[in-house]
């Protein structure tokens, strides 16, 4: 075990009662506003620095003046609330669906259309495929090839310096 010792503060300890500790810092807050005690007494009351004080008196004020906000009137917006209203009405919306679609299939018996293709597994046409025009162009070369491959090389020979 060795003697070092933290130069650091020990912590304080966190108050039993956290709405116990607000209100003695309300209350302190409140006499030193009143003129009843200096800010340097509510500190050392308090157990705070100075300036720690000022700060808490000035969070103090701005939540005072926060708190009298005129508030909106009616109701707040309730995210759950619109969830379910949301979900009730994708429901609705589904039934309506299908009987929309049994109209139609009913309409389609009646005037002697065929039904429709059923749907396809993913859900996508399949797509014809193109041929590159790169692809195009090599089988026209390879269709030439003879001609092609003897002007190619004539074109090498002469352009090579002779060794």
């Amino acid at each position: 075990m060795s003697n070092h010792r933290s130069k650091a503060a020990p912590a304080a300890a966190a108050p039993a009662d956290p709405g116990r500790e607000a209100r003695r810092l309300a209350a302190a807050i409140l006499e030193v506003l009143a003129g009843a005690r200096t800010p340097g007494e509510a500190a050392a009351a308090l157990g705070l620095s100075l300036p720690r004080y000022y700060q808490v008196e000035h969070k103090a004020v701005r939540g005072l003046v926060a708190a009298l906000e005129p508030q909106p009137r009616g109701r707040r917006p309730d995210p759950d609330r619109e969830v379910v209203t949301l979900q009730r009405d994708n429901a609705r919306l589904r039934r309506e669906l299908g009987r929309q679609q049994a109209l139609v299939r009913a309409g389609q018996r009646v005037v002697g259309l065929p039904p429709p293709a059923p749907p396809r597994p993913g859900g996508k046409k399949p797509r014809r495929r193109k041929v590159a025009k790169a692809l195009r162009l090599a089988a026209q070369l390879q269709r030439g090839h003879n001609d092609a491959s003897a002007a190619a090389v004539a074109a090498t020979d002469t352009a090579a310096p002779a060794v």
